[in-house]
């Protein structure tokens, strides 16, 4: 794709794994420099040393609990120190436990899918794009999911949190603008390493009633990424690009 992202720098939570390594190598096949982050050090310097070989631009690699505020600013003080800068800020970590039924949500599992999905975004967001607010600007993308809006009982509380997560992309898009673009990525069934706990006769067959009939595969979520982050977008804020296979539209 023909977008260069050439002297940016973008931070992707998560990144080190699914849609967010995806998003990291389109990042840096555009010419950002990245920094990777999740909860396993060695998964990130993996993939930043793959960068680092493969596209010959700055990697960094830090470890961090995108639900723990301490981490979250920590993360933020390390990417500027070591990078320089931040131009484009992706919330993509998240979490979906499991659970038997409703009433066995315990409260610590309900704390940290919203802490995953919803507080550490809002830390995030709130650190990141009050710097850029300040200097040259920058893009915040959201990674949300099509339970938002079509939520299950399989994963309320997640639904919850992510529904949260686009209202925070509405709140920060107005907070600020006009330097700071927000805008969410909001996801549809992806087989990325999560769909191996899938029933993948099951999974196909309810994908088969999406207009475009399957899931989607990682790298498909690269164009959406690639526009949000870049000028391409430029006129776009506060809003929610949903990249699902149809699958808010099915009936």
């Amino acid at each position: 794709m023909m977008i260069s992202l050439k002297g940016k720098v973008a931070l992707v939570t998560g990144g080190s794994r699914g849609l967010g390594r995806e998003m990291v190598l389109a990042f840096a096949r555009a010419g950002a420099d990245v920094a990777i982050t999740s909860r396993k050090l060695d998964a990130c310097e993996e993939l930043a040393e793959e960068v680092r070989r493969s596209f010959g631009g700055r990697a960094y690699a830090h470890a961090a609990h995108a639900g723990r505020w301490a981490d979250v600013e920590g993360l933020v003080d390390a990417a500027y120190g070591e990078l320089g800068r931040v131009d484009v800020l992706v919330n993509n970590a998240g979490m979906s436990p499991l659970y038997p039924s409703l009433v066995d949500v315990s409260e610590e599992l309900f704390d940290k899918v919203v802490a995953v999905n919803l507080k550490g975004p809002f830390r995030l967001a709130a650190l990141v794009g009050s710097r850029m607010a300040a200097g040259d600007g920058g893009s915040i993308i959201n990674v949300s999911s099509v339970a938002a809006v079509r939520p299950t009982p399989n994963e309320l509380p997640y639904a919850a949190a992510k529904a949260g997560l686009d209202a925070l992309t509405a709140g920060f898009a107005q907070a600020y603008g006009p330097k700071v673009r927000v805008n969410t990525i909001m996801c549809g069934p992806f087989y990325t390493d999560i769909a191996k706990a899938w029933d993948r006769e099951a999974a196909a067959k309810m994908f088969g009633a999406y207009p475009l009939g399957r899931g989607g595969e990682p790298e498909e979520v690269v164009g959406a990424a690639l526009y949000l982050a870049s000028e391409a977008s430029s006129f776009t804020t506060g809003s929610i690009l949903r990249v699902d296979g149809g699958q808010a539209v099915a009936h």
